[in-house]
């Protein structure tokens, strides 16, 4: 039986409170599952955390392009670590962001590299981070589609329906968060047009990112994945509840582990 589903959030920060009172009332708005993302050792460590604690979370390790300030020799092997464990998902978040006028680049993509092969060595599918860096980005991961096997996703995916089109020959599935639900997102609206319903998939990015009818409240949370849905489906021309089916399918398909 299918719910809603948040494939990428982030509940270690404690932006919420009580976390607990949080995922009962996700229970009560029909959100099955969501997945808590890391981002660097201490949120990967405490995602794992909550999911043993909560049956309806799951989790990801990783190191994101922009935290690597903080990378130290050996966290890789911190994250690699987490992998083994019943509820990690995937590697992530990783990628690369161009966003910031310090951006190390080369350390970055090095970073980058080294948690594809990683998660390529664990049989785990990885979820990828890309902001400003549409081109590099496609030409990494065309240089890497080998280790691409498992599965990836580019989350809160902000490219262009064309760049959506080179990615998925790649094998590569998309989700889309808050922004989507926007008047002003005219990309976001044509590469959920554009792209295959089995490549779809509902994320929040929560607590940031709220959907229209919250815009400029925080923090937004992983109820806000019906409006999300709701916006995808009309846009596909399709049912809200055979969309959530395939979202639902199309999760437990690339994230294996949904299934423990």
């Amino acid at each position: 039986m299918s719910a809603y589903i948040d494939v990428h959030c982030h509940l270690t920060g404690g932006e919420y409170g009580d976390v607990g009172a949080l995922l009962r009332s996700l229970q009560d708005a029909g959100i099955g599952k969501v997945i808590t993302a890391g981002f660097d050792v201490p949120s990967s460590e405490a995602g794992a955390a909550l999911a043993e604690k909560y049956p309806a979370v799951y989790f990801t390790a990783g190191f994101h392009p922009t935290e690597l300030k903080k990378y130290r020799e050996g966290d890789l092997y911190a994250i690699e670590a987490l992998l083994s464990h019943p509820k990690c998902v995937a590697l992530g978040e990783i990628g690369l962001d161009y966003h910031y006028g310090d951006t190390d680049k080369p350390l970055q993509r090095g970073i980058f590299a080294d948690q594809l092969s990683l998660a390529h060595s664990a049989g785990v599918p990885v979820q990828i981070h890309s902001r400003d860096c549409a081109e590099d980005m496609l030409a990494f991961l065309r240089e890497r589609a080998g280790l691409l096997c498992n599965g990836a996703l580019l989350h809160c995916y902000s490219h262009s329906a064309e760049m959506a089109a080179e990615f998925a020959k790649l094998g590569v599935s998309f989700s889309f968060g808050g922004a989507s639900t926007w008047k002003g997102s005219k990309r976001a609206k044509k590469c959920i047009a554009a792209t295959a319903a089995d490549r779809l998939l509902t994320e929040t990015d929560s607590p940031y990112i709220p959907p229209a009818s919250k815009y400029g409240t925080f923090p937004n949370t992983p109820a806000s994945i019906p409006e999300i849905l709701a916006n995808m489906a009309q846009i596909k021309g399709m049912e809200e509840l055979a969309l959530r089916d395939v979202v639902w399918d199309n999760a437990h398909v690339l994230f294996k582990k949904l299934n423990n």
